[in-house]
């Protein structure tokens, strides 16, 4: 596969006729290389034919379409004075669940953002927590600034 140049360690005109050799130092990367060829080729064939799908007719059924992130996030905040606003209007505690039953009703998604002081009580969140979920709000996601403690050993 590979020629190489080898250099005879004998003198004069006379060639002998086993002839000392040194061993070639190069290595010889062409077979590497149509390897890496021929593996090229076979995988840019295959990659096309990993993603075609099975044409499968699906069933028809009454269920609504997954919904979308095209309305704007519901916020719900509970400052450190205890008042709540949904979005940046302020609500009373009492009221809490009614608006947020309206609102519930005239939304697609189930999901809402409550944001919350470090300093309010646990119990405090879990109250507002509640009341989304009496509100008709089931998907909670908590905000949190990045930066925290990791609860590592070396964090003491």
């Amino acid at each position: 596969m590979g020629a190489g140049v080898t250099q005879s360690e004998g003198g004069g005109g006379r060639r002998r006729r086993r002839s000392r050799t040194r061993p070639m130092a190069e290595i010889n990367v062409t077979p590497f290389v149509d390897v890496m060829m021929v593996l090229l080729i076979i995988f840019m064939v295959a990659a096309p034919l990993l993603t075609v799908g099975v044409p499968v007719e699906l069933p028809r059924t009454a269920a609504n379409a997954l919904p979308t992130d095209q309305e704007e996030p519901l916020t719900v905040t509970l400052t450190a004075e205890g008042a709540i606003q949904i979005q940046t209007t302020d609500v009373p505690r009492a009221q809490l669940v009614s608006r947020l039953r309206a609102i519930a009703a005239e939304r697609e998604s189930d999901r809402v953002f409550l944001r919350a002081d470090g300093a309010v009580p646990y119990a405090s969140v879990m109250q507002v927590m509640g009341a989304l979920n009496a509100g008709g709000f089931a998907n909670i996601g908590l905000v949190t600034d990045v930066g925290g403690p990791t609860l590592t050993e070396s964090d003491g």
